[in-house]
């Protein structure tokens, strides 16, 4: 896997996505697909993801956004392809911003 084919996913997740395990479903996605970044909640009710890794995995996460955990009801999410920086070691929850 050449660092051509890393990229970086940035998305925020609209809904009723909070109160309801949606970061550690994504830190268990994100984990799995050996994915690196950050997931946090916003002070106005979202979910944020970061992520890096190469396309085919960071596709199959951003699948697993648009469904959310049970108990989740996703209305929108707004994603965002950029060049990956290398910045992250590993895949972690971060405090909500606000």
């Amino acid at each position: 896997m050449g660092s051509n084919w890393m990229k970086r996913l940035h998305v925020t997740i609209e809904g009723h996505v909070q109160g309801v395990g949606f970061r550690y479903f994504v830190l268990d996605q994100a984990s799995g697909l050996e994915l690196t970044g950050w997931v946090r909640n916003t002070w106005d009710g979202k979910v944020e993801v970061i992520a890096e890794g190469d396309q085919a995995r960071l596709e199959r996460l951003l699948s697993a956004l648009n469904r959310g955990p049970r108990g989740a009801d996703v209305t929108r999410v707004n994603t965002h392809w950029l060049p990956a920086s290398g910045e992250f070691s590993g895949f972690r929850v971060k405090q909500t911003t606000g």
